[in-house]
């Protein structure tokens, strides 16, 4: 499947601002299931101070805020060639040892509820797969997909007290619980080709566990899927946190508000039509 991406995150600060950092992680790579054919960012507001892989391989840039502006643009448009590999990204890379995929941190730190819904699943754990797949159902039953109802600093236990939350959610319970059991888990961030619309609000976030004969296999929880070809991968951590598109500080910058354009779209033009995986009809849950 060929996708085309057109991402503009937008800054409004309420007072010029003095002094400003960010941290882009927008810019996806050629990995296992997809091909990155061409990808540009382009900067209003600030300039690009240097680029490099961070420890999880992510690519990542560095900008700095223009002192004085009040709005900072980042305009990303690109173009992935993706295939489905039945969730499977495959053997571990980057600077990261596996291990570390085994702690729990703030985000995902587990207390007495991720236990009993861990406790609560009733599925062979020697079939590790097909306990992770009956995992993610049980963390989608818990937590009700509901926009607006939790943010980027909700932990897992948080969600599951509210019984709400969104992707990110999905996956830091799903991650949180996957731990418990020494399984080394992590938080994927990318885009989602939705098949009702092309014009999205948000990113979308989804979970990869590592298991033994395949190494990392991903898990949509909110959509109760293994990614396929409709999914494009940015940037991985150990939760959000570690994989966010966008993070800094801004000193005099007030109160700053955030505008976000997305849209993600199949291409057809120069390829034939291919058929949707398991139907076209299927209705997707965004970030």
């Amino acid at each position: 499947m060929l996708l085309t991406v057109s991402h503009t995150p937008r800054y409004a600060f309420a007072d010029p601002v003095a002094h400003g950092l960010q941290r882009l992680r927008l810019r996806p790579k050629t990995t296992h299931g997809q091909e990155v054919l061409d990808w540009r960012m382009d900067l209003s507001g600030a300039r690009l101070e240097a680029e490099y892989d961070d420890q999880h391989h992510n690519h990542t840039a560095l900008v700095s805020i223009e002192p004085g502006t009040t709005e900072v643009t980042v305009t990303c448009t690109g173009t992935v060639r993706t295939m489905d590999n039945n969730g499977i990204t495959g053997a571990h890379a980057g600077h990261t040892p596996l291990w570390c995929f085994l702690r729990q941190t703030p985000l995902t730190r587990a207390d007495h509820r991720v236990r009993a819904l861990l406790a609560s699943v009733d599925a062979d754990r020697s079939d590790m797969l097909g306990f992770l797949h009956a995992l993610s159902a049980a963390v989608a039953a818990r937590v009700e997909y509901a926009p607006g109802t939790t943010d980027v600093g909700t932990t897992a236990e948080q969600a599951l007290a509210a019984g709400q939350g969104v992707c990110q959610d999905h996956a830091h319970v799903f991650i949180s619980a996957g731990r418990l059991l020494d399984i080394p888990m992590r938080y994927v961030g990318g885009y989602l080709r939705m098949n009702d619309r092309v014009e999205q609000e948000a990113g979308h976030g989804w979970a990869e566990a590592h298991v033994q004969g395949l190494g990392w296999v991903g898990f949509d929880v909110s959509n109760a899927i293994c990614p396929d070809e409709r999914y494009i991968r940015v940037a991985s951590g150990c939760d959000y946190a570690e994989a966010a598109p966008v993070t800094g500080v801004a000193t005099g910058a007030g109160e700053t508000r955030l505008d976000v354009h997305l849209s993600v779209d199949e291409n057809l033009l120069g390829q034939q039509q291919q058929q949707s995986a398991g139907g076209g009809q299927q209705q997707m849950q965004g970030g």
